[in-house]
């Protein structure tokens, strides 16, 4: 029954965190599904009003979206990833080998790597 009961609490503790957690205030680093296209871009919250939140994304983009288009900024190394290889326009899929601030280092699977900025990244 102890068992039970401290399982019962630490199931309460995350599920009350993870409303905490997707609370989203200005300044907050976040990402942002973009125009709705399903891709999640980083960039930092701008203003909240009215169950909607302004972003202006690493690439320089700004967008007003609802809270549903929006989650916390949830990128490790490891994590799979689509970036923008050189800033030429196509999106290669890779994973992230280091992170630091809006600096990005990536290993694409087609063996390439690079250094880049977040604004180049995206995710699912």
């Amino acid at each position: 029954m102890k068992s039970f009961v401290a399982a019962a609490i630490a199931i309460g503790v995350m599920c009350s965190g993870a409303s905490v957690a997707s609370a989203q205030t200005k300044g907050d680093w976040v990402l942002g599904n973009y125009k709705g296209a399903g891709y999640w871009f980083p960039g930092v919250i701008d203003n909240t009003s009215g169950g909607k939140v302004t972003i202006r994304y690493d690439d320089g983009d700004k967008e007003t979206v609802p809270l549903s288009d929006v989650r916390p900024y949830n990128w490790v190394i490891g994590m799979k990833v689509e970036c923008n290889y050189k800033g030429a326009g196509d999106w290669y899929a890779g994973k992230i080998t280091s992170l630091g601030g809006e600096k990005i280092g990536i290993a694409y699977d087609d063996g390439d790597k690079e250094t880049t900025r977040t604004g180049r990244c995206r995710s699912r």
